[in-house]
């Protein structure tokens, strides 16, 4: 069986359109509950981020929840990788947050963690897709799911962050921008860092249930350059909008991607004898992030894009480091899941250890010219079907003549068809990446959105 609605991250889509409705989220916190009832899984925690869809879709599926025989502990606008540590800490069954993550506040979407503070199974996701396809029925009264507020959350939150750096560290010296994307960090990124001692200017603070992510956070981080030279910061930090993604900027305002803080965090690792096994990235990895890691002496793997599965081949073979280009960085031997808030806190340590600035720790990393090209398509689409993009796309490899890759994939969050190219020479990068983009938005009827490095 193939999963309809959960893709490489949870279940996401433009509020009120197509299926991500009240009604729709109502019956799917109904069969989560379900689900989660039969393995005796009977305490739920719910989150949110900051979009004003939010209020509607807590109340759906607290109801849904509710009607399953599930009890609901609600913990109000929390960042995803806060409910995966609080699962764990408050012995929850499982834990849904409700967040698009750097998508606009139009969308919004639903994630699951089990008991251990871990992306749901496979197996249980199709499992809660196999219940929405049942007929909705209603436990009797006396065992209707009670739902209550944990009110020192972010607080918990907060002391667990900083209890992922060594008891001696303080920050004292330095000045920190925090960009919280108007998200759900807002309250409490800010605060990690001042109670470790750092200046920190924030921006990017007072959510309205319309601004998340715009123009601010992760995946906009030109505010944030901005304000970190016009203060003389040390360091900038950008998360999105729940949280789990992190963008650094270094005190000349230069962008810090998640591949060169997977290269600094990785020799950080190894510098203080922590490093276990190999890093992995994604496809989507610079090629200058595997070479930097092979010259540290350390192994590196790919997996496909999602940091659940990034998470997947670091439990499979008991390493502890890994993460993706965007920002979703793993450390295993400090959380369960991708956390902008304490992969930030890793390499804000190593630059106190060291003396050293970011900019001079990201220094044994180069990175390939890399162009990624974005094609809005109507809906899911069967690259490997279609024999004139597949021609396209040997195309493009041959192009290259073995001094690049070509990477061509649909999207899990959104109905996009991504061609990263990349490789030495720039120029030939962007020619065989626009071609190959325009035979895909020709053969499926889609529009070229954008184009960047």
């Amino acid at each position: 069986m193939s999963k309809k609605y959960f893709g490489t991250d949870g279940i996401r889509g433009r509020v009120g359109d197509d299926f991500f409705t009240p009604e729709f989220v109502l019956k799917l916190g109904w069969a989560a509950g379900c689900v989660l009832a039969r393995e005796g899984r009977k305490g739920v925690l719910i989150c949110k981020d900051t979009r004003i869809s939010g209020y509607m879709f807590e109340s759906a599926l607290e109801s849904g929840l509710s009607a399953a025989g599930v009890n609901i502990r609600l913990l109000g606008p929390m960042p995803t990788p806060g409910i995966a540590y609080l699962t764990r800490t408050l012995h929850a069954g499982a834990g849904i947050v409700i967040s698009a993550s750097h998508n606009p506040y139009s969308d919004n979407g639903i994630k699951f963690f089990s008991g251990s503070g871990e992306k749901l199974s496979d197996e249980l996701e199709l499992a809660i897709e196999r219940e929405l396809g049942k007929p909705m029925q209603t436990v009797d009264s006396a065992s209707l799911g009670k739902a209550e507020r944990v009110v020192d959350a972010a607080g918990r939150y907060i002391e667990f962050c900083k209890s992922t750096t060594p008891s001696t560290l303080s920050l004292g010296g330095l000045s920190i921008v925090v960009d919280c994307a108007n998200g759900a960090t807002y309250h409490v990124a800010p605060s990690v860092f001042d109670e470790l001692g750092a200046r920190v200017t924030k921006i990017a603070v007072q959510p309205d249930g319309l601004n998340i992510n715009h123009e601010c956070g992760s995946t906009y981080p030109a505010r944030l350059q901005q304000t970190v030279l016009e203060v003389g910061a040390d360091i900038g930090i950008a998360l999105d909008g729940d949280g789990d993604r992190l963008i650094m900027v270094d005190h000349r305002g230069e962008v810090v991607d998640g591949d060169e803080l997977l290269y600094i965090i990785a020799r950080s690792r190894q510098r203080t004898g922590q490093m276990r096994g190999s890093v992995v990235g994604t496809v989507m990895s610079n090629f200058g992030l595997e070479h930097a890691i092979r010259s540290l002496g350390l192994g590196f793997e790919r997996a496909p894009v999602g940091d659940r599965y990034v998470l997947q081949k670091l439990q499979e073979n008991g390493w502890i480091l890994g993460g993706e280009s965007s920002g979703h960085i793993i450390c295993l031997d400090r959380t369960t899941t991708g956390d902008g808030i304490v992969a930030a806190l890793q390499v804000l340590t190593e630059m106190v250890q060291t003396g050293a600035s970011l900019h001079d720790l990201k220094q044994g990393m180069e990175k390939y010219p890399q162009y990624l090209i974005n094609v809005r398509v109507a809906g899911k689409v069967n690259l490997a079907g279609s024999d004139v993009v597949q021609a396209a796309l040997r195309q493009a490899e041959a192009a290259l003549a073995g001094k690049g890759r070509v990477l061509l994939r649909t999207s899990g969050t959104e109905p996009l068809v991504r061609v990263m190219v990349e490789g030495s020479d720039i120029q030939k990068v962007k020619h065989t990446a626009g071609r190959l983009a325009d035979q895909v938005a020709d053969t499926f009827s889609g529009q070229v959105l954008q184009a960047g490095h």
